[in-house]
């Protein structure tokens, strides 16, 4: 169950990247980077969500490996 888990982390963050590197480079962004430097909040929790859970997926495959082989 834990490894389903960890993969499932690990899928949805790699997704959340991917969509948040789509939203960054999206219209709206391009206009909330004009007027204020940054690109929308929508994309920067997209990004930051999916880098969080990808770590967390890692954490608990490295983890469920490393108890494997002890």
């Amino acid at each position: 169950m834990n490894r389903v888990f960890s993969f499932a982390l690990l899928a949805g963050g790699i997704l959340l990247i991917v969509l948040g590197i789509n939203a960054s480079n999206g219209l709206s962004s391009d206009i909330s980077r004009f007027f204020t430097g940054s690109p929308t909040d929508r994309a920067m929790w997209l990004l930051v969500g999916g880098v969080i859970a990808a770590v967390v997926g890692v954490m608990g495959l490295t983890r469920l490996l490393q108890r494997k082989h002890v």
